[in-house]
């Protein structure tokens, strides 16, 4: 009898864990066919054009956002369009079948669309931080810690770092936004300027910016305008030990390759208690962790950093040509971005020279087409040696031209 009522328990205790257990996503498998024209002779290229083509096949496959519009002008349709947007992530692609027919390149794929819209990140992505300037400055006093503008950024980019899919630079002098409040507008508004994030994604060699600005530090007003006498101005009293602060912390990411703003993401949380930072303290520390202020901060901080990592995982790894001897193309990337000999990057150029105004004070850019393949051969710790299909001066590519993963 005992045996009996052990064995029932134990599969109650079975089924119960089976029950309980997570349920993961998973990945759908699709297989589609891509094609892309072999132009100039360059087949490695139409080749990445046609896993493109696969790809986006694919993603229509599980999910795709169609938009619609016709516009009617005296009983004529003027204008009818139709757009359509895939939203599913890729995790992986593998090519099982490629051909050429008639100067066209086929490929068969076999595509994993994420189920959680996540990727696995095949290179490390060069980011620089920025300060994070504070909307309201008198927020913060003179008493309390000054190191939030520099050092929430700087922690949050070495937890990006930490984590191995990133190469992090600090530039915290540098502040985005002389306008707080109005961010993430970078406010330089001259058309035939880059960004002022692309200029510092240029100068820096990197390919992210990280920016952000901490939007609320208030404390609770210690005046107890409800009621008089002494139990009014005993409140009042304790409000300068105990009190409530709000915390609010805008992060973005933004791309150096077009400018785009990747990532924007505000978050928010309230402190009540002991909510000052004493002036000696620094963001990532012991002691600031230990403040009430300081702990929120730090969980926003942690949270930040997961929230970009998933965001940017499946985001194309993009770095820019430094040298070109010969058939040799330098890249600024190598062994710390996790590139290996065999990778094949796209190049994307600005052939021709662009319009310059105002003396070369400012430009308009050409935009950025893909010229060719670029096949890594030779790899060193800070950068590759790679060649392309055909010889740069025939594509137009030069230095200071992108090359990205696809």
């Amino acid at each position: 009898m005992a045996k009996i009522l052990f064995k029932c328990v134990l599969v109650s205790l079975i089924l119960l864990s089976q029950s309980c257990a997570t349920v993961q996503p998973r990945a759908n498998t699709v297989t589609a066919e891509g094609q892309a024209a072999i132009n100039n002779g360059m087949p490695l290229l139409a080749k990445k054009q046609a896993l493109q083509d696969a790809i986006r096949q694919a993603s229509m496959q599980s999910s795709v956002n169609i938009h619609s519009q016709t516009l009617v002008n005296q009983n004529n349709v003027s204008l009818d369009t139709v757009s359509m947007r895939t939203a599913a992530d890729v995790s992986n692609t593998k090519i099982i079948k490629e051909w050429t027919t008639d100067n066209i390149y086929h490929v068969v794929a076999m595509v994993e669309l994420s189920a959680d819209n996540s990727c696995t990140a095949h290179h490390r992505k060069r980011i620089i931080a920025t300060a994070f300037p504070l909307v309201k400055q008198e927020q913060v006093s003179g008493y309390e810690t000054q190191d939030l503008y520099s050092g929430i950024p700087r922690e949050l980019n070495n937890l990006l770092i930490e984590s191995g899919d990133f190469i992090g630079t600090n530039a915290t002098n540098i502040n985005l936004y002389p306008r707080p409040d109005l961010a993430p507008e970078l406010q330089d508004h001259t058309a035939y300027r880059p960004s002022k994030v692309m200029q510092i994604a240029a100068s820096n060699g990197v390919q992210l910016v990280l920016s952000g600005v901490i939007r609320d530090l208030e404390i609770e007003s210690t005046e107890y305008i409800s009621g008089a006498g002494p139990l009014a101005f005993a409140r009042s009293l304790a409000r300068e030990v105990v009190a409530r602060r709000g915390i609010g912390i805008d992060v973005y990411v933004h791309d150096g390759f077009t400018g785009a703003l990747l990532f924007q993401q505000r978050y928010v949380d309230t402190v009540i208690g002991d909510v000052w930072i004493p002036a000696t303290y620094t963001v990532g520390s012991e002691r600031f962790n230990s403040t009430s202020t300081g702990a929120k901060i730090a969980q926003i901080i942690d949270q930040a950093s997961t929230d970009i990592r998933q965001t940017l995982s499946c985001h194309p790894f993009t770095s820019r040509i430094i040298e070109i001897k010969g058939d040799k193309v330098f890249i600024d990337a190598g062994a710390q971005e996790k590139l290996n000999i065999g990778d094949q990057l796209v190049v994307y150029s600005t052939s021709g020279n662009d319009l310059n105004l105002d003396g070369g004070l400012s430009f308009i850019g050409k935009d950025k087409q893909p010229a060719g393949v670029l096949t890594i051969h030779n790899i060193t710790p800070r950068y590759s040696i790679g060649s392309l299909e055909v010889s740069a001066r025939e594509l137009g590519v030069k230095v200071g031209d992108w090359v990205k993963s696809w």
